[in-house]
């Protein structure tokens, strides 16, 4: 069986996939990035802290541990380089990332690539947990109006345009107008923002997506119950989801919760 070493971010994306292929026999290892992975989330687990400053760390770990493959998930706040001693191994690796001022996907595809030349490729955790996606056309109890769908579509349109571009995944529309687009503030923050524009129509919903350009591995769509709570603190319809592209944390409590809201989730597929 392969040995996986997740390097694992904040939230809790890492254990829930890594928790998926330890039932399903996977030897896992969690490696949580300090200040961001918080380790008490790992304590029933084979898991170790390091530094993001040293990938020769992380490196030695690999090698000690016998790798086979890794992941690389959850949120890791890019540091700046002004402010951190760098052990040489890293400071070569992200140089030109900082000085051509790259997007993230760019940094971790540059980090990835670093793995790969070393022996370590991405492991293909998707083809493995697809269960942990969003496959269903409805997943709650409410569906969505026929101004939930017209504002969907308005959305999708719109991605078209912009979802090449590394802005972010996801909009809120409501009354066929693009109220907000996710940018740097996250799903949560842009829910907040556009309810100082929500009217007294159709309440509006809100949309997330993969970037068309988007490496499926290192940056994966996903919501959790706090999105949801927002979304019921604010009065908006529901959310549509990419079908098998995005992930929801604490699924069971999440659906049950909307259940209990009258909000939808519903998955959609994007051209």
């Amino acid at each position: 069986m392969v040995k996986i070493a997740i390097i694992a971010g904040d939230g809790k994306l890492p254990l829930l996939i890594g928790k998926n292929l330890i039932n399903k026999q996977f030897e896992v290892l969690f490696i949580g990035i300090k200040d961001f992975a918080k380790p008490s989330l790992y304590k029933q687990y084979n898991f170790s802290e390091m530094s993001i400053t040293s990938f020769s760390q992380i490196l030695k770990k690999l090698q000690k541990e016998q790798i086979d493959q890794i992941i690389m998930v959850g949120k890791i706040s890019r540091p700046n380089i002004s402010d951190i001693n760098f052990d040489l191994t890293t400071l070569g690796l992200i140089k030109d990332y900082f000085l051509e001022s790259k997007g993230d996907d760019k940094l971790l595809t540059i980090i990835s690539n670093f793995f790969l030349k070393k022996g370590f490729p991405l492991f293909d955790w998707i083809s493995e947990c697809p269960e942990l996606f969003a496959r269903e056309d409805n997943l709650t109890n409410t569906k969505p109006s026929k101004e939930a769908f017209l504002d969907c579509n308005k959305g999708l349109d719109v991605f078209k345009i912009i979802g090449k571009a590394d802005i972010g995944q996801a909009m809120i529309i409501q009354n066929q107008l693009i109220l907000g687009i996710e940018a740097a503030e996250g799903t949560d923050e842009l829910i907040k923002r556009c309810s100082n524009y929500l009217k007294d129509v159709d309440k509006g919903i809100l949309i997330k997506l993969s970037k068309y350009n988007q490496n499926p591995y290192l940056d994966i769509p996903a919501i959790g119950i706090q999105t949801l709570k927002y979304l019921k603190e604010y009065n908006y319809e529901g959310i549509f989801l990419e079908k098998n592209k995005c992930l929801i944390l604490d699924r069971e409590e999440a659906i049950s919760f909307c259940n209990q809201n009258n909000i939808f989730i519903s998955t959609i597929v994007k051209n």
